[in-house]
């Protein structure tokens, strides 16, 4: 009867908990790559450069600014140059005076 109980009941439970316990992940794992500093991209000022700033970082920071519109102010800024002003973004197609009116506190031009 002991026998019976030990392999129905705690016998699962202990192989199942040993099982748990091999398929955690190590403590010593490979360090992750170091994330990018964004102080990179953004003016000191905490305000995002136009002149720097890639698409990637447009798309997150700006409001309404998705990925087709971050990748045409990037090559716009390739086409035609740094960006003389935040003005400049009204000559990227999509990119309206409500738009830029809505992100004008956040970007600089250096």
């Amino acid at each position: 009867m002991r026998n019976t109980v030990f392999n129905y009941l705690l016998l699962p439970l202990f192989a199942g908990w040993s099982f748990s316990l091999s398929a955690a992940p190590a403590t010593d794992a490979v360090p992750k790559e170091p994330a990018p500093l964004v102080s990179q991209v953004q003016a000191p000022s905490g305000m995002l450069n136009l002149n720097t700033a890639d698409a990637l970082t447009l798309q997150k920071e700006l409001n309404g600014i998705g990925k087709a519109k971050a990748e045409a102010i990037v090559a716009y800024r390739d086409a035609n140059g740094p960006f003389a002003s935040v003005d400049e973004l009204l000559e990227i197609k999509g990119v309206g005076h409500a738009l830029l009116e809505r992100n004008r506190d956040k970007l600089v031009v250096e």
